[in-house]
């Protein structure tokens, strides 16, 4: 029994030494793909996550403005329109004045006055 117990601990043995060097060789394996795929990054035009990061937030905030922007625009269409319809259903009365400009509120940019 005591001669299986040796066999036995040899090959034990054996194979953790060869896991091990397994386990190295996989290692390895792995480091020189990682090289391989850097190296083929590098060469491609690619940005870096957080410059994407930063255009898709300028993105956003530029669709914001765009929406806010239409918003006002429909609004100030539906003021001409309404001072139109308002100029136009109203008699003629000779030698009138022309209206005065509507005041327009804040403009996006922090100043305020007519667009």
């Amino acid at each position: 029994m005591q001669v299986d117990n040796k066999i036995l601990d040899d090959l034990a043995r054996v194979a953790g030494g060869a896991l091990g060097a397994l386990s190295s060789l996989r290692e390895e394996a792995e480091a020189q793909m990682r090289q391989q795929f850097e190296r083929v990054l590098s060469r491609m035009d690619v940005v870096s996550r957080e410059e994407h990061e930063a255009v898709r937030a300028m993105a956003a905030k530029a669709r914001e403005e765009q929406e806010a922007m239409a918003e006002r625009l429909a609004a100030l269409e539906a003021t001409v329109a309404a001072l139109k319809a308002g100029r136009d259903s109203k008699p003629d009365a000779g030698a009138s004045a022309p209206a005065a400009a509507p005041s327009v509120g804040p403009i996006a940019g922090g100043g305020s006055g007519p667009v």
